[in-house]
């Protein structure tokens, strides 16, 4: 499960290291694609495999759903951490999430997300009176 909040940096050669904690489940491998609000979804190839399983299932005649496969899949690109942890973010994916040099990584449960880190406490801050009224309904049993 991939959990909390790191601010690493991409280098010159648009390279980021992993949060260490992430590292043993993305060790394998890992897929970056396009993420919801404009971030970049890190999933293990596992969970990835998972995900496309779900999306397999979708209609071929839901236009809505091949509209979403279409922008998810086609911005995707699998990586292999080299020894450092580091992964390079390819260009198209630094574009759409506005990646520049000050990045934060979060942990979303079965995904990791990068966000621009500026973007990223905008999000939070926006979100932070959503979050504290959420009801039970949102989220059924949680508290």
């Amino acid at each position: 499960m991939f959990l909390g909040t790191y601010t690493p940096r991409l280098d010159e050669k648009s390279r980021l290291i992993l949060p260490a904690k992430f590292r043993d489940e993305l060790s394998d491998g890992l897929v970056l694609t396009r993420g919801q609000e404009r971030c970049v979804y890190v999933f293990s190839m596992e969970e990835f495999q998972r995900v496309h399983n779900q999306m397999r299932e979708a209609p071929l005649s839901s236009r809505q759903a091949r509209d979403y496969i279409r922008v998810f899949l086609s911005g995707a690109s699998d990586e292999t951490p080299d020894k450092q942890g580091r992964i390079t973010i390819p260009a198209p994916l630094r574009e759409y999430a506005g990646l520049d040099r000050d990045v934060a990584v979060i942990g979303a449960g079965t995904r990791a997300e990068i966000w621009d880190q500026t973007a990223w406490n905008e999000y939070l801050e926006a979100q932070e009176t959503a979050f504290s009224e959420t009801d039970e309904e949102i989220i059924p049993g949680l508290f």
